[in-house]
């Protein structure tokens, strides 16, 4: 299509794609599936000038996602998936905070980051991006400088990053997938329980689920959410009859693996300093058996 004013790029889309939700525009941008004058951009809010050609491909032609290079070096405290000037990402271990609370523990997840950046350069830091909840594994991204940060944290706000879970739930569900769509409430002792929408203090949650294998006792899904609320996965599945293994607190029976079995499996969003798409996974640590 022809760009006849100077517009942003995901108004472009949605001008073509009226009846798509934002999540939906973004990704095409992520896939790479969008191009301006021959050239593919992944950037939302890309200035498109006037008598620009604006073209959208389908997923099988769209430019491949580079393989991120592998990671500098290792750490013995932290798990390093990938790491440039600009970002690090890891591999978080199950019982491990990701950042510290009010009570200020002082062995977290962010804290070993840190220490590992300052043995380069004592004036090194690491922006907290987003979280995982202490029993949850898997991929976590770090931004090196404010303005990466700031980046990151909007894609998350405005639903641009692919997030991919995998949980190993009690039973076997009665479908291959669906979506779990619930209003969340936290109280004060940060406990999380769904509530009628209508309560002024409740957060959308939206999850959707695959059933990847299963035994007689036991499920592997994977899972892929559109918020980030807090226990989101674990009060959705219990709520669906399949509490996580291991999630006593949600009603699960026993803890037969010594952990939650929640995991981060997969992370894909822009790169914030050359907005190239890019994806970080780390090996999913159970299954039944």
């Amino acid at each position: 299509m022809n760009v006849e004013q100077e517009t942003e790029l995901i108004e472009v889309l949605a001008s073509k794609f009226p009846n798509s939700k934002r999540n939906k525009l973004r990704k095409m941008l992520t896939e790479g599936r969008a191009s301006v004058d021959g050239k593919v951009i992944h950037k939302a809010k890309f200035i498109v000038q006037p008598g620009s050609v604006v073209k959208i491909s389908n997923r099988e032609s769209a430019a491949k996602k580079s393989p991120p290079p592998a990671p500098k070096k290792q750490h013995l405290r932290i798990k390093i998936l990938f790491e440039d000037d600009h970002i690090l990402v890891v591999n978080k271990q199950a019982g491990l905070l990701s950042v510290a609370t009010d009570k200020m523990e002082p062995d977290t997840l962010h804290s070993r980051v840190v220490d590992y950046l300052r043995i380069e350069n004592e004036k090194n830091w690491a922006f907290i991006v987003h979280r995982l909840d202490r029993e949850t594994s898997g991929v976590m991204i770090f931004a090196k400088h404010k303005r990466h940060k700031e980046y990151l944290q909007e894609q998350f706000a405005q639903r641009g990053v692919h997030r991919v879970y995998h949980a190993l739930v009690q039973g076997v569900p009665d479908r291959n997938g669906g979506t779990i769509h619930e209003w969340l409430l936290e109280d004060k002792f940060l406990r999380v329980k769904s509530v009628n929408k209508r309560n002024p203090n409740a957060k959308e949650a939206i999850t959707h689920w695959s059933l990847e294998d299963n035994d007689d006792f036991a499920s592997l899904l994977m899972l892929t959410i559109e918020t980030g609320r807090r226990h989101q996965i674990r009060v959705g599945l219990a709520n669906m009859g399949h509490p996580v293994i291991g999630d006593e607190q949600h009603g699960a029976e026993g803890n037969p693996i010594g952990r939650i079995a929640l995991h981060a499996s997969a992370l894909e969003l822009l790169h914030p300093e050359t907005d190239d798409p890019i994806r970080f996974e780390a090996t999913i640590p159970f299954g039944p058996e």
